[in-house]
């Protein structure tokens, strides 16, 4: 294995040269005596072979093979700093990664504000985060690849806090057939027309969710293909009204008149996975999503 000739130390030295304008500023700056700045700034020379240094005047600067050295030893310097940074949030207990699994009926706006909030506080944190459909953060918790999740539903074993609810509204283009009828809408009508689902993303428990009696249903995995196809005339669907307010508002979405079921609601529960084991970075990110939904940005109502 090859071992560096020059060190760190050394780099930092001549670092401090160049910024304080000699060998007696960097000293009284880095608290050492001026022969000791001299002996590891002429040792690093001698060792790479290399001019490092010119004098002017009474300054010290840099020769242009010394400018493109301490361009990259600066960004050795800096990766440096990090990984004792990084060793000194690991030994306070911050976690290296956290995962977490986020229902798509999540606001996304409200997801975007919580990893704005939560990333000053964990630059040593890597987060991984994984989106899905129905039962998929139940698996994720089951299969213990995660930390965090807000979930649809809480599997067997786990306990979490109720975050909000999430208000299903049935829509369609007003070009569609089932709004050309002029009437209020039964079940035998959407039954005769194409029904446009989302696929559970999970696969331990696997599940359907809503009214699922249409002769003719579609599945598709992403919920955005869903809402383009619904928004195209290509079927109807029950969507998530706050993901759909734009559509409805440009005239592209229009609320089915059912007599009964235009609307439904569906709690997200945010579940800590180990919250008795769970480290600062974990609890930190927990501790946002709860504040964020609470006091962070309101979802309107379609009418006002």
């Amino acid at each position: 294995m090859k071992i560096p000739r020059s060190t760190l130390e050394q780099w930092q030295v001549l670092q401090a040269i160049v910024e304080c304008g000699g060998y007696a500023q960097a000293a009284e700056a880095l608290h050492r005596s001026q022969s000791s700045v001299s002996y590891m700034v002429a040792k690093l020379q001698e060792q790479l072979g290399v001019e490092l240094l010119e004098i002017d005047g009474r300054r010290a600067r840099l020769t242009k093979n010394g400018e493109a050295l301490l361009a990259r030893a600066r960004e050795l310097l800096g990766d440096a700093f990090q990984l004792e940074q990084l060793a000194g949030s690991l030994a306070e207990g911050w976690e290296p990664q956290v995962g977490i699994a986020v229902d798509s009926l999540f606001p996304v706006e409200l997801l975007v504000q919580v990893l704005r909030e939560f990333e000053p506080s964990a630059t040593h944190t890597r987060v991984n985060l994984e989106e899905t459909v129905l039962s998929g953060s139940e698996d994720a918790l089951l299969e213990q690849r995660v930390d965090i999740a807000i979930v649809s539903r809480v599997p067997p074993g786990f306990l979490g806090d109720v975050l909000m609810d999430i208000e299903f509204v049935a829509v369609a283009h007003p070009c569609h057939p089932l709004h050309a009828l002029g009437r209020e809408l039964e079940a035998d009508d959407l039954s005769r027309n194409l029904h446009i689902v989302v696929r559970d993303s999970g696969t331990l428990n696997p599940r359907d969710h809503g009214w699922l009696n249409s002769n003719q249903r579609w599945t598709v995995t992403s919920p955005h293909t869903r809402l383009e196809m619904i928004c195209s005339g290509l079927g109807f669907g029950w969507l998530p009204e706050h993901k759909i307010r734009t559509q409805l508002e440009q005239g592209l979405l229009k609320p089915l008149p059912l007599r009964v079921g235009q609307r439904r609601k569906q709690s997200l529960t945010l579940i800590v996975a180990n919250p008795e084991l769970a480290g600062p970075a974990t609890c930190r990110l927990a501790n946002s999503i709860r504040k964020v939904v609470k006091e962070g940005i309101k979802l309107r109502p379609l009418c006002e």
